[in-house]
């Protein structure tokens, strides 16, 4: 079977947490797609050149302990505005998005450009300060030296790069179906999320 689940949104809002939950929850594969450009941002940030950086990831670059980082994240998001970044990396997730058994993808533009036909489209989102809240508390819980504030402007100038590049900018597909967890437990946001995803196999399957 050929299922195909698309889970977007910003930084920080629960949508990894909720597509590993509910990759488990289905028996379905789960990709990451935020550590494609994450990887690729760690080599451009140790002297490689972008386009050469995606087309040649291994994955050793994808199990790097370093690839949380701030650093990291702000290079992933200047790499990702590159449309020849993008192009490099996007038959990779298409054709893992195709795979027997179902798959699940987060990133952010899943929905809107890499499957736009999946079968299920999720937009997982919160407020900036919920967001940032949740990202300080990672981090320093890591020992890195942060603050609130600067995680903050950290994520809105992300948030602003990402949602106004042009290639592939970050945005709710028309057809998905938003998951707003600035006030909700995890096991809302995933109950919420399978609820979806269970209605859509049984439609499938009938």
């Amino acid at each position: 079977m050929n299922f195909t689940v698309a889970i977007d949104g910003p930084a920080a809002a629960g949508k990894g947490t909720v597509s590993k939950r509910v990759a488990a929850e289905f028996g379905f594969a789960h990709l990451d797609t935020g550590l494609l450009y994450r990887a690729t941002g760690a080599r451009v940030l140790a002297g490689a050149d972008p386009v050469e950086a995606a087309k040649s990831l291994t994955p050793d670059d994808m199990a790097r302990d370093d690839l949380r980082t701030t650093a990291v994240a702000q290079a992933a998001s200047k790499v990702a505005a590159l449309p020849e970044v993008r192009a490099a990396l996007v038959q990779f997730q298409r054709d893992f998005a195709r795979r027997e058994g179902g798959a699940v993808l987060d990133g952010r533009d899943i929905g809107t450009v890499i499957c736009v036909d999946a079968d299920v489209k999720l937009f997982v989102t919160a407020s900036d300060r919920v967001r940032a809240e949740r990202r300080y508390l990672e981090l320093s819980g890591n020992g890195h030296d942060v603050t609130r504030e600067g995680v903050l402007h950290d994520l809105q100038v992300r948030d602003a790069r990402d949602s106004e590049r042009e290639a592939a900018p970050l945005a709710a597909a028309a057809d998905a179906v938003v998951i707003d967890t600035s006030d909700m437990s995890i096991e809302a946001a995933v109950a919420a999320a399978t609820d979806e995803i269970r209605a859509r196999l049984k439609h499938v399957s009938v």
